[in-house]
């Protein structure tokens, strides 16, 4: 009798502190960062947040770099981005911690030029100014050094000029940029416009991104509780995405104002899905902050281990 009434009472417990966390969590609001509206796009096609016991708004951005200041300034709880900009945030002292992978596609970031460009080839970059959206850090900066690298071409020998990726989109189909280095979906809408791609990131760069929270949003219980929750939904978004493909395209092109035939090229290669940390992910972006506190890009060595809260995502069922 004593073991039932003690199970009986931890039970109670359980199902009280339960309902607490439930109360907790509808005063809550998680303001979710986002790049070029990729995430809610992906969110609203999928219909995954309808019942979400808490309150929650989109902060749009067009660049890592801006949502990362906004996640310094304690703007956003949440944010979204490839892992060279998640390094350099952290190197620029954004309290963060990494919480989800997204398995990204390589395709989804180039090296583009005009139609009508002579260049030809990576090698053919020695003396021309190559354009890196969005700013120095940013993934389309590391996919350029790894492709000069491959290629056999002189980091040095190539000037570099950082602009935000609206500006540069703008830029290049005008004809006023020769080669630039980009991501979807300005990557895709250059192809639209009968950009070239010399080399895209396949096998050069780790494809990888994260889902980042600020550390005083995963100090406080509830919207601590509330971000991992965000997370196994958008985990399953992904796999409704990739499931659905069409219904996706559409809501994206709706959201980014393109013609669904000319979105379905991005929304192809956008994500593989959105799973936990793994040690290989932790791995592989130790390298890359390996390789960029060497060139002396990022301002401050990172340990990728000690960014990363391996507690906050576990797997949705």
């Amino acid at each position: 009798m004593k073991i039932i009434r003690v199970a009986l009472v931890a039970l109670l417990v359980s199902v009280n502190l339960s309902a607490q966390a439930a109360e907790d969590l509808s005063k809550v609001t998680l303001v979710l960062g986002d790049q070029a509206r990729n995430l809610r796009s992906l969110v609203e096609a999928a219909d995954v947040m309808k019942d979400a016991p808490y309150h929650y708004r989109w902060a749009n951005f067009q660049g890592a770099a801006p949502l990362f200041e906004a996640q310094r300034a304690g703007a956003v709880d949440t944010s979204y981005a490839g892992d060279l900009p998640v390094l350099m945030a952290a190197s620029g002292g954004v309290p963060l911690k990494i919480i989800a992978t997204n398995v990204g596609d390589g395709g989804s970031n180039g090296l583009v030029v005009p139609a009508d460009s002579p260049i030809h080839s990576v090698k053919d970059l020695t003396g021309k100014e190559v354009v890196v959206s969005s700013a120095r850090g940013s993934i389309s900066q590391y996919l350029l050094y790894q492709a000069l690298d491959e290629a056999g071409v002189k980091r040095d020998s190539v000037p570099v000029r950082f602009v935000l990726p609206t500006d540069a989109s703008a830029a290049f189909n005008s004809g006023q940029i020769g080669v630039w280095a980009t991501f979807d979906p300005y990557l895709g809408i250059a192809e639209q416009q009968g950009g070239r791609v010399l080399r895209d990131g396949k096998g050069l760069t780790t494809a990888l991104s994260f889902v980042t929270a600020t550390q005083a949003s995963l100090d406080d219980p509830g919207k601590r509780a509330a971000i991992a929750d965000f997370t196994q939904r958008l985990e399953k978004a992904r796999k409704w995405a990739i499931s659905h493909p069409e219904a996706y395209n559409n809501v994206y092109a709706q959201l980014t104002r393109l013609k669904p035939q000319d979105a379905q090229k991005i929304t192809a290669r956008i994500s593989h899905g959105i799973r936990p940390v793994t040690p290989d992910d932790i791995a592989k972006v130790q390298e890359v902050s390996n390789l960029f506190s060497e060139l002396k890009i990022l301002p401050n060595a990172v340990n990728v281990q000690a960014i990363t809260d391996r507690t906050v995502f576990n797997a949705a069922p």
